[in-house]
C-alpha cells in the first residue's frame, strides 16, 4: 500500500486567485492531503491584513476534501517538518517563476530534503497574478472572472466600492 503523502501550497495568497485554486485542485488529485499555508513575504505590500487573508483563502477551499489551510511564520522548510508534509507544491506561469522556483526548490531541500514540485499553471489563469489583479481593483476594474465571488466582495470592499 502506497503510504499518504502531505504537500504545502504556499504563498501569500493577497488576494487568492482563480489560479491558485487550479493548483491547489490539481495538487489535491496527486496528494493525500494539501496544507495550503499562508505567509507574509516581507517585499510585498499587501492589501489584505493576514487575518483576513487566512480567512479567504478558508473560504475558498472549504469545499475542496483534504486540504487545510494554515498560517505560516518563518522558514517553509521548517513548517513542513511540522506539519509532517514531505513535498511542497508551487505553479508556475512563466519561465522567470521557474528560474525563481526552481533556487528556491534546490535551497528547500538542501536545508531539509524537502522536494517541491512544480505545476504549469493552467492556460486560463496563467497570466495573471494577485499583484495585477489588486492593481486592476484599484483602479475599479472588474476582477470577477478571475476570483471567487467572496473574493470579489472583499477586495470591493476593501477598496471602498
Amino acid at each position: 500500500m502506497i503510504e499518504p503523502v502531505r504537500a504545502v501550497c504556499p504563498g501569500s495568497f493577497d488576494p487568492i486567485t482563480r489560479g491558485h485554486l487550479d493548483i491547489i485542485e490539481r495538487a489535491r488529485t496527486v496528494f493525500s492531503e494539501v496544507i495550503v499555508a499562508v505567509g507574509r513575504n516581507t517585499s510585498k505590500n499587501y492589501l489584505f491584513e493576514g487575518d483576513e487573508r487566512l480567512e479567504l483563502v478558508r473560504e475558498s477551499v472549504a469545499d475542496i476534501d483534504g486540504v487545510t489551510v494554515e498560517p505560516i511564520d518563518g522558514l517553509l522548510s521548517e513548517f513542513c517538518k511540522e506539519h509532517d508534509a514531505s513535498v511542497i507544491v508551487k505553479g508556475v506561469r512563466f519561465g522567470s517563476d521557474f528560474d525563481y522556483e526552481l533556487q528556491m526548490g534546490q535551497l528547500n531541500r538542501i536545508l531539509s530534503g524537502i522536494e517541491t514540485v512544480l505545476l504549469p499553471a493552467g492556460r486560463e489563469y496563467g497570466t495573471i497574478s494577485s499583484s495585477m489583479l489588486r492593481e486592476v481593483a484599484a483602479n475599479h476594474g472588474d476582477i470577477s472572472p478571475f476570483v471567487t465571488p467572496a473574493v470579489n466582495a472583499a477586495v470591493r470592499s476593501k477598496l471602498g466600492y
